[in-house]
Formats: structure tokens, sequence, C-alpha cells
């Protein structure tokens, strides 16, 4: 799968962390930036399809490189996730993200995930 065949999961991920819940939990580390996933669940509940249509959509997503699964701790991004996430919210919810997170903060998310190092 293509990263872009996963567009609508970010989309909708999006969505929930900026309109819904407007906070987004982003954790650094010397190996870069995640950014706390919606429980699959919640994306399935948005997307109004049934939980067990997203959950091949996730092991797809993780063989991808896009995401990580944590037993216990949940779904964030990788390096490569954090960065399509990134663009979704500067691309089509600017105003929206830089409501929540400020446009200082998005600009440096957007500069550090860019940066050597900012890989995961």
């Amino acid at each position: 799968m293509s990263i872009h065949e996963h567009d609508d999961i970010f989309e909708a991920a999006v969505r929930i962390l900026l309109e819904e819940d407007r906070c987004v939990t982003i954790s650094f580390s010397p190996d870069g930036i995640s950014i706390r996933f919606p429980t699959t669940r919640k994306l399935a509940e948005y997307l109004s399809i049934p939980h067990y249509y997203v959950l091949p959509r996730f092991g797809a997503m993780e063989r991808d490189g896009l995401i990580h699964r944590e037993e216990r701790v949940g779904i964030s991004t990788t390096a490569a996730g954090t960065e399509q996430l990134l663009a979704v919210m500067a691309e089509r919810y600017r105003e929206r993200a830089e409501e929540v997170l400020g446009a200082e903060v998005l600009r440096a998310l957007q500069a550090r995930r860019s940066a050597p190092g900012g890989e995961r």
C-alpha cells in the first residue's frame, strides 16, 4: 500500500485531534517526534465503519512504517507518519492546527520533522 492510500485515516485522525478533542499529544525523543493517534474505535466511529474494518488498515499502516502500536499504551506515529500527519494539518487544517498548537509550535514541528535527526 502506498502512503497516500492511508489519507482518509490521517485526515480523520487530524479532524478528531483538532476539532473534537482539541488536543494533540506530542512526544519528543532523540529519535524524533511522534504524535498520539486516536484509538481505532474512535476512528471507526468517526468514519462510520465497523471497528473490524479499521484494524487491518492499522496493520497495513504499521507495516508501511507510519504508526507504531504498543499494547496498553496506544498508537503513535513514526517519523514518516508524523510527517504525513503534519502535512495534512498544515495543508488542509492550518487554521485549526494553529488554534490548537499555536502557529509557532506548528512551524517548529514542521521544521524539526524535516531536519536531520528528525527521523524516528
